[in-house]
Order: structure tokens, then sequence, then C-alpha cells
């Protein structure tokens, strides 16, 4: 049976998420409400814009509701979903967070829309071979400060985190959605949404980036 996985839906990149979990078969749902939750086996929280998002969040009752499911359920957050999840915001205090990932981010830190660049990151263990490139792409990305050691820097850019992994939360501060990439996406449906031994799922993801990339 196909995995379940929500993408949140207020607004940002979230065509883009569902898009790559479509192309990896899984059973893709939007999120709106706090009831569309129910019944998924991991969540995405798109890029956008952090502050208009947080907003929404609290506008639709989704805040707790949220918090609650990343406790127990495997969560994919990238940009401004990685500042969601953030204990803390350099400069800011009114931003709405979720305060679940032991890290602080400065918005916009490696620069404005207009500063937008590409640059592959290097993957770590467990997320890829050490050293491994990815294809980052980086739209108002936030800086990321992890707070102690919970949080484990699963890719890096010039020295500096770009992705984290803490426990059932992995976060990136680039957009994995948008590069057409679908490493990063199978990897969090099969090692933390299915596990590891899902062999069957593992062959089948394998099958499908297999064809994609010839």
């Amino acid at each position: 049976m196909a995995p379940v996985v929500g993408v949140l839906a207020l607004q940002g990149a979230f065509r883009e998420h569902a898009r790559m979990f479509r192309k990896l078969r899984a059973d893709v749902r939007e999120v709106r409400l706090p009831a569309q939750l129910d019944g998924l086996d991991g969540l995405a929280i798109p890029g956008g814009e952090s502050t208009t998002m947080g907003k929404l969040l609290e506008e639709f009752g989704l805040c707790e509701p949220l918090s609650r499911f990343a406790t127990r359920r495997p969560v994919f957050a990238t940009c401004a979903g990685l500042i969601v999840l953030a204990q803390s915001v350099v400069g800011r205090s009114r931003q709405p967070l979720l305060k679940m990932l032991d890290v602080e981010v400065e918005r916009n830190g490696f620069g404005r829309q207009v500063h937008s660049f590409e640059s592959p990151v290097e993957l770590q263990p467990p997320l890829g071979l050490q050293g491994e490139l990815f294809p980052g792409v980086f739209i108002r990305a936030p800086r990321i400060f992890p707070l102690g050691t919970r949080a484990r820097v699963v890719a890096g850019l010039n020295g500096e985190p770009v992705g984290v992994l803490q426990g059932n939360l992995l976060a990136t501060s680039f957009h994995p959605e948008l590069s057409g990439d679908l490493r990063l996406h199978a990897f969090f449906l099969d090692h933390m949404v299915c596990g590891e031994g899902n062999i069957d799922r593992q062959t089948e993801v394998d099958a499908v980036t297999s064809s994609m990339t010839r």
C-alpha cells in the first residue's frame, strides 16, 4: 500500500512537493485544516514566505495540531518550513514558530530574492554518501545555527549547514522540491515514513528514480 503523505497547502511551493511525491507513487493529500492531518503517514511543509505561512497557521488553527503531529510522525520541511519548525529566529520575536527543531535560523541569511542562486550541496550520511552532491536551489534561504547536538547536520554548503535531521524531522534551507532530483523525497519516504525495512517499497522507488535519470 502506498504511503499517505500530506503537503501543507496554505501557500508556497506545495504543488512542487506534491508532484515529487506522486512521481514516487505516494498517495498525496493537501492539508489546510487540522482534521486533514488525520490518517497521514508523513507531512511536508514547503518553502514560501515564512511570516505569511505563520499567520495562516494561526488563522487556520494549525499550530497546535502540527506540533502534536510532529512529535509522532515524520515531517520534511524546506526553507520557510524549516523556519516554522525552528526554536527561534535571529532578531525576530513575533514569528509564529512550532519550536520542534533544535536550531536557530536567520531569515534571508543567504540573501534576499534578488540574490537567489543554485549551487551543489554536499550530503552527509544518512541522507547520502559522504560528499555526495545534490542540486541546491536557494531562494531567500535561511541560515541554520544548530542549538546543541540533537539536530544533526546532513547537508552543507561551503562548510555551512543547510540541512539537518533530528529524529523524525528533516529540514533544509534549500528547495529540493524545485530541483527535479527525487533523492531527498525518496529518503524521506523510505527511511522516515516507511522505514528502512520496507524492501518492496525501496525497490519500487529505485526503479522510478533510475528510469527518470536515464
